[in-house]
């Protein structure tokens, strides 16, 4: 789970991205531009900094940051953010998804690429070989089931909203009413259980899933 904290003076904008961030996964410190967030930011070490006001960005060191410029910004504030410093520059009014894939390219970046080998219980996902374990036993995916696999078992016990995973597992960008995830997750979690008890692919109603209770 990312880190993320909200350097941002606007309420409204910074309490929106709270609740949304938290939703999608996020740790989310949320803070305004005070120089309790400063410190805040020194004590923690976020994973990744949303900062509302360019003008702050050397009180982060090498935090990665992204800025979120006012709306009268221009081609030259994104120059001279990015001159100081800053990892991306997003213009005001943001979209969301938007802005969260641009945190999610940020983070991937600061941390190297992800994992090769992933071990969530008895599951073993070889990314480089898209070869899946269970038990020691190995079992077969089909695509789409197999993603879905590799991106639960990144953080096991954490709840992936069913947004966030129609959006990375589907690339869907509209997500309106489908039942895609339902039945991926419903043919997945009887193949897993097919070798180990269990239970896997857990539904939190509600809210998404996640791969281990």
């Amino acid at each position: 789970m990312s880190a993320v904290l909200i350097a941002e003076p606007q309420a409204e904008v910074r309490g929106f991205l709270e609740r949304h961030l938290a939703n999608d996964g996020f740790d989310v410190l949320g803070a305004d531009l005070s120089r309790d967030a400063l410190a805040l930011a020194r004590r923690v070490r976020p994973d990744l900094v949303l900062l509302g006001d360019p003008a702050a960005l050397d009180a982060f060191g090498d935090v990665p940051v992204i800025v979120i410029g006012h709306e009268s910004s221009d081609v030259v504030d994104r120059v001279r953010a990015f001159a100081r410093g800053c990892d991306d520059y997003v213009a005001r009014p943001f979209v969301y998804d938007e802005l969260v894939a641009r945190m999610r390219a940020v983070l991937r970046r600061a941390h190297g690429a992800p994992a090769d080998r992933l071990e969530a219980g008895p599951i073993v996902v070889e990314r480089s070989t898209r070869r899946v374990l269970v038990d020691g036993v190995r079992l077969d995916l089909a695509g789409k089931e197999y993603a879905l696999l590799a991106k639960l078992a990144e953080s096991p016990e954490r709840v992936y909203t069913k947004e966030e995973l129609l959006r990375e597992v589907w690339d869907f960008r509209s997500l309106g009413r489908t039942r895609t995830l339902d039945s991926h997750a419903s043919r997945l979690r009887r193949k897993l259980q097919a070798v180990a008890p269990g239970p896997f692919v857990v539904n939190v109603w509600g809210v998404g899933y996640r791969l281990l209770d």
